[in-house]
């Protein structure tokens, strides 16, 4: 997958600054369950928000590339226990994708 532009990863952020977390990765780590959650959730809205609640930053951050690399998406932003993902949909559905959703947000 090519790099995202600094501009498209602007736009990716002001978007995803309205999302909310739609995956959470608790004690237990990165596990099928969640790979396969993350997995449907970037089918559905191709940007969205996962939640680690790992205290260490070493840790979270080896999640998120761990992740990262298990879905094929692309890690737009860290912030915190917060990280924005990115993979574009094989078939956008409008319904459900937050870039068609949000865009009026990214001008």
């Amino acid at each position: 997958m090519a790099a995202l532009s600094i501009q498209e990863r602007k736009r990716l952020r002001q978007i995803g600054h309205a999302l909310n977390p739609v995956v959470m990765i608790g004690g237990q780590g990165l596990t099928e369950n969640v790979i396969e959650e993350t997995n449907r959730a970037l089918n559905d809205h191709e940007l969205i928000k996962v939640k680690i609640a790992a205290e260490d930053r070493e840790a979270r951050a080896q999640m998120i590339d761990e992740l990262a690399q298990a879905t094929g998406a692309e890690a737009v932003q860290k912030i915190g226990k917060i990280v924005l993902l990115y993979k574009k949909a094989p078939k956008q559905n409008p319904n459900l994708s937050n870039l068609v959703r949000h865009a009026h947000l990214a001008k």
